[in-house]
């Protein structure tokens, strides 16, 4: 294995692990709550949205930085 492909091995495995983990514990917390369904879908779009705008947010960033909005003229 080269050692890019080893260091993206290790990011990819480490990342997911992470994500396991913190899945894990989530859904052990969740547990204790005794949501009903509808707690859980309000919770899934809560979750889905909050990601969406920090994205949609970050991509704006990203295009006003490299498109040379931000620089002084």
């Amino acid at each position: 294995m080269t050692k890019r492909g080893a260091s993206w091995f290790f990011l990819v495995c480490t990342l997911g692990s992470t994500v396991v983990a913190a899945a894990v514990v989530t859904v052990s917390g969740v547990a204790e709550w005794g949501l009903s369904i509808h707690g859980y879908v309000a919770m899934g779009l809560g979750l889905f949205f909050s990601l969406a705008v920090g994205i949609g947010l970050m991509t704006l960033v990203f295009y006003s930085a490299r498109s040379g909005h931000d620089d002084r003229t």
